[in-house]
């Protein structure tokens, strides 16, 4: 419900100006925070290793609590870019430009028109009042004020003499006071243009003032969630520690347990023990190699990608070259894949086989555990039937403890070859992208060439033009010299010469582009 209060009063229109620089910042370090949320929240829901003891319920119950988690992150995610994109529109302009009729645009928001009009009209109500107080002042002021003008006015009147004089006294006085009230209509005119510009001025003010207001109440709230959401995880994280701990116990304990129960065995395996070092520092030093041989391979593939960074430059002369190259690194690269394909899936297969074993094994010892107990009945009468018995079950032991040892060094080359696999994929990628770039350069030049095509048919079609008229001038000059003769003239080479010459630049100039593979062919996507 809260989720829906908040997309419902995020206000949708095109009026709406963005909020103060505090207030992007707050925008940014909450959607920032809710980033880092959610990535650790990735982080904690790395499935781990599975050990023996975990069951189908547990790993369904987690992969829930999981979808629940990035559902939650994601609706967080989601609502904080609503309000990022209300809030953060650049309508400064549109907030400055007036109406013809002389009024700016009138913003409003959800839940806040009622309150403006009543500030509007309490603002109005104050300063009618305050311009009647002004008025009144300005008027006694007046009276006051003419009060002394006429009696100094009255003074000088009477030190004139003629009427004529006082009369015009009168009128310069006049001429006076009427200049200064024009004066002062000019100053009230650009008092009252400052005071309307500044109430505009105001009221954006006020508008900006109020969905900032809005904005940080929807931050607010929106940071509660986080702040739940929080508190929820990390109270998730330390239940889910606690039964990982609890369970690190007790594997730990069974396998004191078990190690308790071998200990006394260990002893007669030391030849073992040294044959499996032995082979375990051969493996070492094959891994070594393996790791040279693949530090070569990095090498002698990073002077390939500079050889090629190379050729780029000289790609006009040399694009076939580059293109053979290419195909080569893609042969390499798809029969390395398929090579690793088949190892992963051929230890994939040896683990699985593996596990076959050890679960007919356990049953094999299930069933002498049974045979046991039944011997054990009859043990009085023979001795000697309990003692080979004895030895089979030391030897199954054996057995079992050397293929547990198996399937842990499959399942480690499992691992391993799946890395390898994933850089594969890696590179692959990247080889993809260089292939994409070099076949965008093979289309600007197949565009180059069809444009050069074109203006070489042109010249083409202008050289056949003027031979065909140097042939028929030379064909109507020997008409006229041969009129007498009985025999023909032979026809005139040049007419002959330029046609071929033309056709065999058109055959041995023009580029071999149309039948290459690389433009016909479509980028790989993985």
């Amino acid at each position: 419900m809260k989720n829906q209060d908040i997309e419902e009063s995020v206000p949708q229109g095109p009026d709406e100006a963005p909020p103060t620089v505090p207030e992007t910042k707050a925008l940014a370090s909450v959607k920032d925070s809710l980033d880092s949320n959610s990535s650790n929240n990735s982080e904690q829901q790395t499935p781990q290793t599975d050990s023996p003891h975990h069951t189908d319920e547990t790993v369904s119950k987690d992969g829930e609590a999981d979808l629940s988690q990035r559902d939650m992150a994601e609706e967080l995610s989601r609502q904080l870019e609503d309000i990022l994109s209300t809030y953060c529109r650049q309508t400064l302009s549109d907030d400055a430009s007036a109406l013809p009729n002389g009024q700016s645009h009138r913003l409003e928001l959800n839940g806040l028109t009622s309150e403006r009009e009543k500030g509007e009209s309490a603002a109005g109500k104050v300063t009618r009042s305050d311009q009647k107080e002004q008025k009144k002042s300005h008027d006694k002021k007046k009276v006051k004020g003419l009060g002394k003008e006429i009696t100094i006015l009255m003074q000088t009147l009477n030190t004139l003499s003629t009427p004529e004089e006082k009369l015009a006294g009168l009128c310069r006085k006049y001429a006076d006071l009427l200049e200064e009230h024009r004066n002062t209509q000019k100053l009230m005119k650009g008092l009252q243009k400052k005071q309307s510009q500044l109430v505009q001025e105001k009221d954006g003010l006020r508008n900006e003032h109020s969905k900032a207001i809005l904005a940080r109440s929807k931050l607010e709230s929106l940071c509660r969630e986080l702040q739940r959401h929080n508190r929820s995880l990390k109270d998730e994280g330390v239940q889910r520690t606690r039964l990982e701990e609890e369970k690190r116990k007790e594997v730990t304990s069974h396998f004191q347990s078990t190690l308790n129960d071998i200990q006394a065995q260990m002893e007669q395996h030391n030849e073992r023990n040294a044959s499996l070092r032995q082979e375990n520092a051969e493996l070492g030093e094959k891994l070594k190699k393996l790791y040279e041989q693949y530090k070569l391979r990095e090498e002698h593939i990073d002077k390939v990608v500079k050889h090629k960074d190379l050729q780029q430059q000289l790609v006009d002369a040399k694009l076939h070259q580059a293109q053979e190259l290419l195909k080569e690194a893609e042969e390499r690269h798809d029969k390395e894949k398929d090579f690793l394909l088949k190892e992963a899936i051929e230890s994939q297969r040896m683990c699985e086989l593996m596990k076959q074993q050890e679960v007919h094994l356990k049953q094999q010892l299930s069933l002498y555990t049974e045979k046991f107990e039944e011997f054990q009945s009859t043990l009085s009468k023979s001795n000697e039937v309990f003692t080979t018995f004895k030895q089979e079950m030391e030897k199954m032991t054996k057995k079992i403890k050397k293929l547990e040892k198996e399937t842990t060094m499959y399942r480690s080359r499992w691992e391993s070859s799946n890395k390898t696999l994933l850089e594969m994929s890696e590179e692959k990628a990247t080889r993809d992208r260089d292939f994409e770039a070099l076949q965008g350069k093979v289309q600007r030049l197949e565009k180059l060439r069809r444009a050069l095509k074109v203006e070489r048919n042109e010249l083409n079609k202008k050289v056949q033009n003027l031979s065909e008229q140097q042939g028929s001038g030379t064909i109507t000059g020997a008409a006229a010299a041969d009129t007498g003769t009985d025999s023909p003239s032979p026809p005139p080479t040049d007419s002959c010469a330029v046609p071929h010459s033309s056709s065999c630049c058109q055959h041995h100039c023009e580029p071999q582009l149309d039948s290459d593979p690389l433009t016909k062919t479509e980028p790989v996507h993985d």
